[in-house]
């Protein structure tokens, strides 16, 4: 995971929960690897205490450009846009990049992502949690009626699982990438919002 803030870290707690092996994390100073795992609690404290990352007890010190290049199973760009580009796609050996950030994937570099069999879960779908969840506020405050935040999260989820099971299905039925699915389903909810509410001032 590169970037150690709200989304990055975010991303290590639900993947660790999940049952995944975090190996790697970097933020704007560097970061930590270790092959076998790195120690959550330890990463925690150095987030908290602003301690450098590759100074984690048995991890060794590494830089934003070599994580993107570990031989991992998934890579979560999470910091800032432009990372992966022309000039290092392709280094980039994980089998799926999940976009944490906004536009951290150039167009260049994700034809060279595509041409490699990465799949490329883009930043409109994978980071789109936090605009959810501010839809979910909205409606709340409309209404006078707050749920809890284990209601939030059951909501959430039911929202992301159908958002990608929506994109997977364009995906596969028109044969182009997750991007180019997402933008489809979205002019398509655009078009017909404004075919239904027809001229409005």
């Amino acid at each position: 995971v590169q970037g150690s803030g709200n989304v990055g870290l975010g991303t290590v707690e639900i993947l660790d929960r999940l049952g995944a092996k975090i190996v790697a994390l970097t933020n704007s100073k560097g970061g930590a690897f270790n092959r076998r795992g790195l120690e959550l609690d330890q990463v925690r404290a150095a987030v908290t205490e602003g301690t450098p990352l590759g100074e984690i007890t048995g991890a060794d010190a590494i830089s934003n450009e070599e994580l993107l290049g570990l031989d991992v199973d998934i890579l979560v760009p999470a910091a800032l846009e432009g990372q992966i580009t022309e000039g290092n796609a392709g280094k980039v050996k994980a089998r799926l990049v999940a976009e944490g950030a906004n536009g951290p994937i150039t167009p260049k570099g994700e034809d060279i992502l595509l041409d490699a069999g990465v799949l490329v879960v883009p930043d409109i779908l994978a980071n789109a949690g936090g605009v959810g969840v501010s839809y979910f506020e909205w409606v709340q405050d409309l209404q006078g009626f707050f749920w809890t935040a284990a209601e939030i999260d059951e909501r959430l989820l039911g929202m992301m699982r159908k958002a990608f099971r929506d994109a997977w299905t364009v995906h596969k039925d028109e044969g182009c990438d997750l991007r180019t699915a997402c933008y489809m389903m979205a002019i398509a909810r655009v078009a017909d919002a404004a075919k239904t509410r027809g001229v409005y001032p």
